[in-house]
């Protein structure tokens, strides 16, 4: 049996550039950092009693003869990637899916991770992120970009470049006095509505090809906002100030990004004393991050006390495995 762990994460500069038809051409860069809530993986080979070969549990249960009639398309696909046969696989969570953080992506690598450790072999940080991406964009055919699997397989509050056919993974150089004040300095809350960030990026891609101004001033601010991360004399302040103005443009690169309740949050947070904030993820719902000054937070979580609030602290491990107990498998022959 084999158990992965696998964070979340939050993106604060630069997203919508990691997706590749924009990067490719203009260069890509995202700040973001993963957190302490996440996605479980356990699998195992089914044992040989059932009528059934393979036996899945998500928000649904799904039991198969073939792997053809997986419903779930990362699963069916993963499977077929790594030639994985009669297996039993449940997936848990400390978050909703289609919440803006990454879930799905997070789980096909905690998913990979599972599947190479269920045949005894190692695969490092770097391949199930490229897996991953794999998996996710060209198998699946699902809309989006690179840096939710990167972040899920590294962990940690990075800069992600992304070039040509690659990208590099830069660990942010932050004392943990500064880090940890710009850990207390943000509050998330969710907005409680859901949505498929692959269906909000195909919906605005078309829009998208209009918006190449917006974007490439959203790629400028992550070395902004990297500057003031890594300079311990600088104010932090002017990263909350920062997230508000990349909030803006954002909302301006798709129809679908925002809708006019997100936008009552949003504004209703800032006047309660927030500096600035974000939607996480592609948009239209999740959650709703804000930079909050100490003497403010008192009145910020007041405001919006309609939603639940998320306490979090960062975390730097990446995905992992939890338990692994090897097992004799012999494939049935065919």
């Amino acid at each position: 049996m084999i158990i992965t762990k696998t964070p979340f994460r939050m993106s604060f500069f630069g997203g919508g550039t990691d997706i590749e038809e924009f990067f490719r051409e203009y260069g890509g860069a995202v700040l973001s950092s993963t957190f302490d809530k996440f996605c479980y993986v356990t699998v195992r080979h089914l044992p040989r009693f059932f009528e059934y070969s393979t036996e899945l549990s998500y928000s649904r249960i799904e039991r198969v003869k073939e792997i053809e009639n997986i419903s779930h398309p990362a699963i069916r696909n993963a499977m077929k990637m790594l030639d994985m046969q009669e297996i039993r696989l449940t997936y848990e969570a400390d978050l909703p899916a289609r919440s803006g953080l990454g879930t799905s992506s997070s789980f096909a690598v905690g998913m990979l991770n599972a599947f190479y450790c269920l045949k005894g072999k190692y695969a490092d940080k770097k391949r199930l992120a490229d897996e991953a991406i794999y998996l996710e964009r060209r198998m699946c055919q699902e809309a989006g970009g690179w840096q939710d699997q990167i972040a899920a397989a590294y962990g940690g509050l990075n800069r992600i470049n992304f070039y040509g056919e690659n990208y590099e993974v830069l660990p942010v150089i932050i004392s943990p006095e500064r880090k940890e004040r710009l850990q207390k300095n943000l509050l998330m809350f969710f907005t409680g509505f859901t949505r498929l960030s692959s269906e909000i990026h195909a919906a605005d891609a078309r829009s998208k090809k209009d918006k190449i101004f917006q974007m490439k001033e959203m790629l400028q601010l992550v070395d902004e906002a990297h500057k003031i991360l890594t300079d311990e004399d600088g104010c932090l302040d002017e990263f909350g100030r920062l997230l508000d103005y990349t909030w803006q443009l954002k909302r301006q690169t798709g129809s679908h990004v925002s809708t006019d309740m997100i936008d009552r949050l949003y504004e209703t947070g800032r006047k309660a004393g927030a500096l600035g904030g974000k939607l996480l993820g592609a948009g239209g719902g999740g959650f709703l991050l804000f930079y909050v000054c100490p003497e403010q937070r008192r009145s910020v979580l007041e405001a919006m006390k309609g939603l639940m609030h998320i306490p979090f602290c960062f975390e730097d491990n990446g995905t992992q495995v939890l338990h692994y107990s090897p097992e004799n498998y012999e494939p049935l022959e065919v």
